[in-house]
């Protein structure tokens, strides 16, 4: 009797029947993700009149994994940071440029990089107020302000929060945060720095410094003291800027012994020295964690000045899209460094191509240490039982909720995930918690 042979199928047969089974996988996996989003996020009640958009990406399959209005742009908030950080920490290499000049036999010409951490309070280190000591008064000392082309306040801020601490103005050489410090010490009003002491206006009807508040004026420089209900003891209150001025008065009143300090009108020299201020990374930690916007704004303009030899946003922005952000999905609309401004627009899959570009470039090490994890930063209380599984950027406006980073799933996949909510009127503890619960879902399932 003749026995029958199977043949067995070709190939082509197991390679069409692996990628049956792989889009099988996939299109289930994408109509999960989906039943979870409508559950815990796109029907919750906070958001039910909100406007949204998701994006959940998988680096290793160059696939989504979902896609909620993830081409359309949506007000970003301080997700914009991510962006800023991508910048900051391409071009600005281990430490940041605190300082250039140029030494002759006429003196001494320095120019400043937009460095925000001179005399700031969280860098103890002050390499440049070290050098600033060692010059003599005998020497002519000028600052050239010739690579500054900024405007203080940037595009579309808020200019009624001008005497809030989050919105600190810009400047060629910021100092002290560019934030004055009032508090109460036995009984007495004092400043930081002590020489703005004089610049108190204290108005009548006030009974007691113990119950106070303070505000700066609009045009100038002076602190109004007024009869308030709530308790007072220390607050922070940003200066007006005008160029170099305020910066070489309050420096005046520390640098001792005192030197002469002038600004001029011309080039800097091509032959300089360099002074290097703090790395780099903590600069973008505090940024990232707390949400600093005046470092953001700052280490946009020092980017600009390493790059472009100047100061000035909307140049050193049209750069970087022009080469670094020429490939993302949708060309946004980025107007600062912070995301103060509600002129920015960015799509959820352009947030997610930023982070993977990040991560390609500078690794997972790195961006752990400057990205914020579980009950961290801006995410204290939330994401607690994620902690070293996700680490992200938050955004939070008026009406504005937004966060976008990586996640490791419980499975150990690896993804890039970028959530933003516009117009929800509902309190932002609330989409907050629907957004978390999405995000915990997605972590935990898959």
């Amino acid at each position: 009797m003749k026995k029958s042979i199977t043949t067995p199928p070709p190939f082509r047969f197991w390679v069409l029947h692996f990628t049956f089974y792989i889009l099988l996988a996939s299109c289930s996996v994408q109509k999960a993700v989906q039943r979870s989003a409508l559950k815990t996020m796109l029907d919750a009640p906070a958001l039910q009149t909100a406007h949204i958009g998701i994006s959940i990406y998988e680096p290793a399959t160059g696939k989504y994994w979902y896609n909620h209005q993830g081409d359309k742009y949506f007000v970003p908030a301080s997700n914009v940071k991510i962006p800023t950080c991508y910048a900051a920490m391409k071009y600005l290499g281990d430490s940041l440029v605190g300082l250039k000049y140029h030494k002759d036999d006429n003196g001494y010409i320095l120019q400043g990089t937009g460095d925000p951490t001179f005399l700031h309070r969280d860098f103890k280190r002050q390499p440049v107020f070290d050098f600033l000591k060692t010059v003599s008064k005998s020497s002519d000392v000028n600052f050239t302000i010739k690579n500054w082309e900024e405007q203080h306040l940037g595009l579309g801020w808020s200019w009624n929060d001008f005497s809030e601490a989050y919105l600190a103005e810009r400047s060629p050489f910021p100092i002290y945060g560019n934030i004055i410090t009032l508090h109460l010490n036995k009984a007495q009003l004092l400043t930081i720095p002590n020489i703005v002491q004089k610049n108190i206006v204290l108005t009548p009807g006030i009974v007691s410094l113990d119950s106070i508040q303070i505000q700066r004026s609009f045009e100038e420089n002076s602190w109004i003291v007024s009869p308030a209900n709530s308790r007072f003891s220390r607050t922070n209150i940003p200066f007006k800027n005008s160029g170099y001025d305020p910066m070489l008065y309050l420096l005046d009143d520390t640098l001792k012994p005192r030197i002469e300090i002038k600004t001029l009108q011309r080039h800097f020299p091509k032959d300089y020295y360099t002074i290097h201020s703090q790395p780099t990374d903590s600069l973008l930690k505090p940024m990232m964690h707390r949400s600093d916007n005046f470092f953001a704004e700052q280490a946009l303009l020092v980017v600009s000045n390493e790059k472009l030899g100047i100061m000035n946003d909307a140049k050193i922005i049209d750069t970087i899209l022009k080469t670094d952000f020429k490939d993302l999905p949708q060309k946004p609309r980025w107007v600062d460094g912070s995301g103060l401004s509600r002129y920015n627009l960015f799509t959820p899959q352009d947030m997610v191509a930023i982070l993977g570009k990040m991560q390609t470039e500078f690794g997972m090490n790195r961006i752990k240490t400057i990205f914020a994890t579980g009950n961290e930063g801006t995410l204290s209380n939330y994401y607690k039982a994620d902690s070293g599984y996700i680490y992200a950027k938050t955004g939070t406006l008026s009406g504005v909720v937004a966060i976008s980073g990586f996640m490791e799933t419980s499975s150990g996949k690896n993804l890039i995930f970028s959530v933003l909510v516009n117009n929800h009127q509902a309190p932002a503890t609330e989409v907050r918690r629907a957004v978390e619960g999405f995000i915990q879902t997605i972590r935990k399932k898959y």
